[in-house]
């Protein structure tokens, strides 16, 4: 596998993040029997996404990587789907993990 297909299989990994996470709140605490299964479901095909890219991209790039996109990306579903704005101090946190993903991907390999 190369690293176009393990970018690929991140990209993925967060996508189906998001949506489990998505899902896990409408699921309203599991309460309610379709979201909670495809919440477990995309979290699982979340979980293999990330062993495939896991055998290209050392473990911690792929999970810092992983958690800061699934965070930006769960906010903006959240202000999208949720109407939950974000204040300054969240804005000034999501900055910076965004600029911590930049590091960890463009920097720590060297």
């Amino acid at each position: 596998m190369n690293s176009a297909t393990s970018y690929a299989f991140l990209a993925l990994a967060v996508l189906l993040g998001v949506t489990s996470n998505s899902f896990a709140k409408s699921a309203e605490g599991f309460t309610l029997l379709v979201p909670s299964i495809i919440t477990a479901i995309m979290i699982v095909l979340c979980m293999y996404a990330l062993s495939m890219v896991m055998k290209n991209i050392p473990m911690g790039i792929t999970y810092a990587s992983f958690a800061g996109l699934t965070i930006i990306s769960t906010v903006i579903v959240g202000v999208v789907r949720f109407n939950q704005i974000p204040n300054l101090y969240s804005m000034i946190g999501l900055c910076l993990i965004i600029i911590g993903v930049l590091m960890v991907n463009l920097l720590g390999n060297n």
